[in-house]
């Protein structure tokens, strides 16, 4: 079984396909390296793909101590995934929880990335629906201990941006929400509460976000609304960036639309590896509404 170890010690499970330019995904939390099946079989095709589990999702390791669980934990154990694998600089591509982790790791070790596509990121990022966040995720790892993941998949898979899932593709949601129940109830309440409960809001790193320089894409589903906003600050803050929304998707966007999703990111890092992903142009950004600025 593929294992490396995290700079704390805590052991990574990860699979790979293919060769070539170096591809990392970064799931999301109801998700697990499985979930990026469909990536993983397209995108082996031309790229080396590396898919890891977090920690505290078997077989990865599921430390006990509450302190082994943070976004810098998260963000550092991409990062040891790519060293330990000799990617750098790699395509790195995540979904939610997994997003987050991804534009943090763009902060922190943007020597270790080629480009960062960061999809369905933003809960509980919005300068109003922090509290609230906060109050829905300690009330969730609250009955992830009580009953378990075994039950509490089936609450977690009907989270309402999740609904568009089950509508579009009953067989596919019914095999993301078997996948849930299988996760460790602890390892699931402790990353709940140690990553998704206590990371920085999106909107107060606004100014480290304006001196990235990496290619990012921000990819939306226009159904998964806390994500919405989150994504136009994003475009609007990271000069590097693109916004794309998905029609008629939620959450799992990369499960729901997989060609969708694909052709999205495949575009995106065609152009990065061709040299033609460009910052954005300043004359975009002087105010006017249809007047161009005049040359002085």
């Amino acid at each position: 079984m593929p294992t490396l170890r995290a700079n704390d010690g805590v052991e990574l499970y990860y699979e790979e396909v293919g060769s070539g330019t170096p591809m990392v995904f970064v799931h999301e939390f109801a998700g697990d390296l499985r979930s990026w099946e469909p990536q993983l079989r397209f995108f082996g095709r031309r790229y080396r793909c590396v898919a890891f589990n977090a920690r505290g999702y078997p077989p990865s390791a599921v430390p006990g101590d509450p302190r082994a669980y943070s976004q810098d934990r998260a963000t550092d154990d991409i990062a040891a995934v790519i060293k330990g694998l000799n990617l750098a600089p790699a395509h790195v591509v995540g979904l939610s929880m997994g997003a987050f982790a991804t534009l943090h790791l763009g902060l922190r070790h943007p020597a270790l990335a080629r480009s960062l596509v960061a999809a369905g990121v933003g809960y509980g990022a919005e300068p109003g629906k922090r509290d609230q966040f906060r109050a829905e995720v300690e009330a969730t790892a609250a009955r992830i201990r009580a009953e378990g993941m075994a039950r509490m998949a089936a609450v977690y898979a009907r989270g309402p941006t999740r609904l568009i899932h089950e509508e579009k593709d009953p067989r596919g949601y019914a095999e993301f929400r078997a996948q849930l129940a299988e996760h460790s109830t602890e390892g699931s309440a402790l990353t709940m509460l140690g990553v998704q409960r206590e990371r920085p809001s999106l909107f107060d790193l606004a100014d480290r976000f304006r001196a990235l320089r990496l290619p990012t894409l921000v990819l939306c589903g226009d159904e998964d609304d806390p994500t919405l906003e989150p994504g136009i600050f994003l475009k609007r803050t990271i000069p590097t960036s693109a916004l794309q929304v998905l029609p008629k998707c939620g959450h799992a966007m990369n499960l729901e639309d997989p060609d969708a999703f694909n052709r999205a990111v495949l575009d995106f890092v065609t152009l990065v590896d061709a040299g033609r992903w460009t910052a954005r142009i300043p004359g975009t950004l002087g105010g006017g509404i249809i007047a161009a600025r005049e040359e002085r």
